[in-house]
């Protein structure tokens, strides 16, 4: 049974809404000019977390330095690595290449078309397989990623702040009968741009918002979003630069431009420490093994020559580690 939000001609309202706001607003994107679906896959994975505008330069460098599945599947994972600095989150690289080998060795390079043959690739989750669907073989499928929820959410059952009444599973379902037939492409971009652009988190566009009539968010959202103290979350979260992944990344950095990581012979751990943190002493070596450890762990960094047993103790023997890319 359907709720009144989900009345057929609410959605037809919101459909032409988007759809005629997608028309004059989109951005001319590289991602939205083709339907490779590896194209389209290594743009998704770059823009998870990343705004697009740091993510257009890096989208072309990286099919200009692998252009195809098979071209990233066949290169060192350090070059992978290298070709990722600067975008943050190096791990999505790294599982972005365990999908293009699976796909190379497992299905002679073709990617699949359908959403749970998609979603059984490693690496992939169901956003990424919804939108590779959809976006490359325009299929009309439902998915979600943070800007299209949000918009769902205001949209079709209320204000979503401080926090969201409806679960990812209700907001699903909403998705799923909202997508017009035979414009599935169309319109997941025009619901992805429009969080993105109008719909926004913190200053939504309401007062010209096309969709006004019919939101349900409306007018109580930007009450509710001021209300929120500013900077609420920064007493209980740690300073970016004293935190785990920020040096994580200095490690990284540290392994793409020494000559000696460089070369596949490795850092020895306590010289990859004075590049990795002001001041690094011995008793910072524990720190740094269990920071590094992490990150081989995660498939993005290889430890040579370990001490057998050795956990990173202070009464452990002093190890014999170097550090490279893998």
């Amino acid at each position: 049974m359907s709720t009144p939000s989900l009345e057929p001609a609410k959605i037809v309202a919101v459909q032409q809404g988007l759809l005629g706001w997608f028309e004059a607003n989109r951005r001319d994107l590289p991602w939205r000019r083709t339907r490779d679906p590896y194209h389209v896959l290594v743009s998704e994975i770059m823009l998870q977390q990343t705004q697009v505008d740091r993510v257009l330069p890096y989208y072309r460098a990286f099919l200009e330095r692998f252009p195809t599945v098979q071209a990233l599947a066949a290169a060192p994972t350090a070059e992978v690595i290298k070709a990722w600095a600067g975008l943050g989150y190096n791990r999505r690289a790294v599982n972005l290449q365990r999908t293009a080998r699976y796909i190379v060795d497992n299905l002679e390079g073709t990617f699949p078309r359908e959403v749970e043959a998609l979603r059984s690739l490693p690496g992939i989750g169901p956003y990424t397989a919804g939108a590779v669907a959809c976006f490359a073989y325009e299929q009309d499928v439902a998915f979600i990623d943070t800007n299209m929820r949000r918009v769902l959410h205001r949209l079709f059952h209320g204000v979503d702040v401080p926090s969201p009444t409806a679960s990812d599973r209700e907001i699903l379902g909403i998705a799923s009968a909202v997508v017009p037939p035979g414009r599935g492409w169309v319109w997941n971009q025009a619901l992805i741009e429009f969080g993105a652009l109008h719909c926004t988190a913190r200053r939504p566009a309401c007062v010209v918002c096309p969709l006004q009539a019919v939101c349900c968010a409306y007018p109580g959202v930007q009450s509710a979003i001021a209300a929120v103290p500013r900077g609420a979350r920064a007493t209980t979260e740690p300073r970016f630069h004293e935190s785990n992944r920020y040096y994580r990344g200095r490690v990284l950095a540290a392994l793409r431009d020494l000559p000696a990581a460089e070369s596949g012979e490795g850092i020895a751990l306590k010289a990859l420490g004075h590049h990795v943190r002001d001041n690094f002493t011995e008793a910072d070596v524990p720190w740094l093994y269990g920071v590094v450890k992490g990150l081989s762990d995660d498939g993005l960094a290889m430890v040579a020559e370990e001490t057998p047993g050795y956990d990173g103790g202070s009464d452990e023997p002093e190890p014999q580690l170097r550090i490279r890319l893998p």
